[in-house]
């Protein structure tokens, strides 16, 4: 057994699906547009999706559930930074001056996930 999708409630799921779009380089699907029900950001085999649908209510605690994500092209402050620029918040900074730690961010609808250090970085 292996994941299809990750489900992320949302208030705009459209509107989420791309900035997670942009903020991954996965696209969104071809068959969805602003204003539908669930929309689903396509992933790499064998990553799930990313499967965005509306729910009435806004988020209200802290997610149970969030992604740690691990940069591949950049290091842990320039994809902080970058994820700044399309829209993230940072919720909690766990960087240390040894270099090691990580950032708890919110995507711009409140939902956790965190930054860690790039492969690279752990190697150093």
């Amino acid at each position: 057994m292996i994941p299809r999708h990750l489900t992320i409630d949302a208030a705009n799921p459209y509107q989420l699906a791309v900035f997670w779009s942009t903020a991954t380089g996965w696209p969104v699907s071809d068959i969805d547009k602003p204003g539908d029900e669930e929309v689903l950001v396509e992933a790499p085999a064998p990553i799930p999706g990313m499967l965005f649908i509306a729910v009435p209510e806004g988020k209200s605690v802290k997610n149970r559930v969030h992604l740690d994500w691990v940069p591949e092209e950049r290091t842990r402050d320039e994809e902080v930074d970058r994820l700044l620029t399309l829209g993230a918040t940072v919720h909690e900074d766990h960087r240390t001056p040894e270099g090691p730690g990580w950032v708890t961010m919110h995507d711009p609808e409140g939902n956790e996930f965190c930054i860690e250090r790039s492969a690279g970085e752990r190697a150093e």
